[in-house]
């Protein structure tokens, strides 16, 4: 029994270890993500994304993937997209990227997970993305 505790406090250690190494990282990421998001406010978005184009989604991917902030203030932007005429497509890739690329805090994902990893993941998110885009735009009209 005495094997079991010290592996147990042996885990424990090197958890605390690392998520106090960790702390600085997601502090730094969260600052950065305030001063892009103060910087940047969601209506000068609007205006850089192309409203009805073929290549829409992919400004939009590539916008959604750099913006910082809460998730939900990506709605709020998509809503004002909306009422401004962008495309469902373009509209559907800046939430889905937003949500799930992460430019910002890239370096953050870099230093926990690895570098590898964090590249591949937010390049295959990027792609499928703009992928969902088409898709979501293409089977909309479908159904409504």
């Amino acid at each position: 029994m005495m094997v079991q505790t010290s592996r147990v406090a042996k885990a424990a250690r090197r958890t605390a270890i690392t998520f106090a190494r960790t702390i600085p990282i997601v502090l730094g990421v969260l600052a950065l993500a305030s001063l892009v998001t103060a910087a940047i406010p969601p209506h000068s978005i609007s205006r850089m994304l192309p409203m009805e184009s073929v290549l829409g989604p992919v400004f939009g991917a590539m916008v959604g993937s750099v913006a910082a902030g809460h998730p939900v203030t990506s709605y709020v932007l998509a809503g004002e997209l909306m009422s401004a005429g962008a495309s469902l497509a373009t509209i559907t890739a800046l939430v889905v990227s937003w949500v799930t690329v992460g430019i910002v805090h890239l370096p953050a994902e870099a230093a926990i997970l690895g570098t590898r990893f964090a590249l591949w993941r937010n390049a295959i998110s990027f792609i499928l993305a703009i992928v969902m885009a088409y898709v979501v735009a293409a089977l909309v009209p479908a159904i409504s």
